[in-house]
């Protein structure tokens, strides 16, 4: 059975994270297409947390039978996982037009070079 302060302790921890990133989202210094995965992280601890019984019976299906607050441990990483990787798609893209930008601008310096020396 899942220990009533753990319990206690994951929800308070995930539901601040969940406060966290709505406030960042309030202050504009976070996207709301980038805060999905960590309001979906937020939330979905949160509510294993609080639910104890189904946080028990999902680490039974998974075949955690020592101790199944590790499930949490284990759906946070996950989906942190999912986040990271989130990131490394939009950052390649970010890398991929900074390139094409750059070559363009080259274009351009190199056609404003040549009709200034015409």
């Amino acid at each position: 059975m899942t220990p009533l302060a753990v319990s206690i302790a994951g929800a308070i921890a995930s539901f601040t994270l969940v406060l966290v990133v709505l406030e960042l989202i309030r202050s504009h210094r976070l996207r709301e297409r980038y805060a999905l995965l960590w309001l979906a992280t937020g939330l979905t601890l949160t509510g294993l947390s609080a639910w104890r019984e189904g946080l028990n019976t999902i680490a039974g299906w998974v075949g955690v039978r020592g101790y199944p607050p590790a499930v949490l441990f284990a759906v946070g990483i996950l989906f942190i996982l999912a986040v990271l990787l989130h990131y490394s798609t939009v950052i390649s893209r970010l890398s991929d037009q900074n390139v094409m930008l750059a070559q363009r601008l080259a274009l351009l310096e190199e056609r404003l070079g040549d009709d200034a020396t015409a």
